[in-house]
């Protein structure tokens, strides 16, 4: 976690929709190097073309790693952001896609990749950071003191 504390109860800004989106790979056969080194650094550059250009919809993001999936947790501002990020066909998204379903079908198995995608009405959200830097939709989104948006966390699910 980047970042000094922010000391007290503090809680993510922003309100509306949001879009939780997961996404990662798995690793099925160490030795298949040439199928799943490429799947790995991919993401790099997707992460790298999004948190430049804000205006994609991306909030924020954190690597979840692991020693045979490795992931990343996603915010963004809509699923119609996402969806257009995905089909563009002038990012990094779609030609690494497509590479992807190349050496899958080469592979015969050898790299999983998954994604999840929830999408999270107004209100059916809350958040609470208690002496701690920004972290998770904070960072994404910025933080506030708690008592803006509610003391507890039924007020702030209200909101």
């Amino acid at each position: 976690m980047k970042g000094k504390p922010v000391q007290g109860r503090m809680t993510a800004d922003g309100t509306g929709e949001l879009v939780v989106f997961l996404i990662g790979m798995r690793i099925n056969s160490w030795r298949a190097v040439r199928s799943w080194l490429p799947v790995f650094l991919a993401m790099p550059g997707m992460i790298k073309e999004l948190a430049r250009d804000r205006e994609r919809g991306m909030l924020g993001r954190r690597i979840v790693p692991g020693l045979r999936n490795f992931g990343v947790l996603q915010y963004w501002e809509s699923k119609e952001k996402l969806l257009a990020y995905a089909s563009d066909q002038g990012g990094e998204h779609r030609p690494a896609w497509a590479a992807f379903n190349r050496r899958a079908r080469a592979g015969r198995g050898r790299v999983g990749i998954w994604h999840e995608t929830f999408v999270v009405p107004a209100g059916s959200y809350e958040s609470i950071y208690v002496d701690m830097p920004p972290f998770g939709l904070a960072a994404a989104r910025g933080v506030v003191p708690v008592a803006r948006r509610g003391e507890r966390a039924a007020e702030r699910l209200a909101a």
